[in-house]
């Protein structure tokens, strides 16, 4: 049995979203974004105490990238991978990764908005800065896109999947609308089943509350 470890809203939405594309049978197990993640339990499947963290043929997977190559080694007739010998493993494997580029923007930016409670402690500075390096983020995916209805010529694939999500949270802070070939592949990607399977189901699982966190006036 294939078992998730995952936190709503979070990086291991990417590899649920993956898990759903897939078509194979896992299980959820559903963890609260705060210490319980530290706790000796948690921190023996993911010695980081974070998410995700993922349990498979007898041994536990950390780290989305490591996570996305494994599923779709282990399951190449889905096509969501690029095999070693395909002529865009190499750019399949850029994209897979790039995820977490704007992924570690993104994380900085949720901490700015979300987990510093104290006003005090935040940085309109910080705020605006990471902003502006998630739309950076969002001019390469932009030229990736031109000609291309996905991130390969061949078609969608894990690659859409690992960045589309990560553009799912950093549209928390930073817009999409600006980037017409971004906006409209991801109103294609999140069209389908596998994404909004992975979305949380009531709004008491949401991290962010709110669709957009504007950054403050330094």
């Amino acid at each position: 049995m294939i078992r998730l470890h995952h936190v709503p809203q979070s990086r291991s939405m990417r590899t649920l979203w993956l898990l759903h594309e897939l078509g194979i049978e896992f299980e959820v197990v559903q963890w609260p974004f705060d210490k319980t993640l530290r706790s000796p339990e948690y921190l023996k499947l993911n010695p980081a105490g974070r998410v995700p963290a993922l349990e498979m043929d007898g041994r536990c997977i950390w780290e989305t990238g490591a996570i996305t190559e494994v599923l779709c080694e282990r399951f190449p007739e889905t096509g969501m991978g690029r095999m070693p010998g395909d002529d865009e493993r190499i750019d399949w494997l850029i994209w897979v990764h790039f995820a977490e580029t704007l992924s570690q923007h993104v994380a900085a930016l949720t901490q700015q908005h979300l987990a510093l409670y104290d006003d005090a402690m935040r940085s309109p500075v910080v705020m605006q800065i990471e902003a502006k390096r998630a739309a950076k983020c969002y001019e390469a995916i932009e030229a990736r896109l031109e000609g291309r209805d996905y991130l390969l010529d061949s078609g969608f694939s894990a690659a859409d999947v690992s960045v589309g999500q990560a553009v799912y949270m950093a549209r928390h802070f930073a817009p999409i609308e600006p980037y017409a070939r971004l906006a409209d592949w991801y109103g294609r990607i999140t069209a389908r089943p596998g994404f909004i399977a992975s979305l949380p189901i009531s709004d008491s699982e949401r991290l962010y509350t709110r669709d957009y966190y504007e950054a403050w006036e330094a």
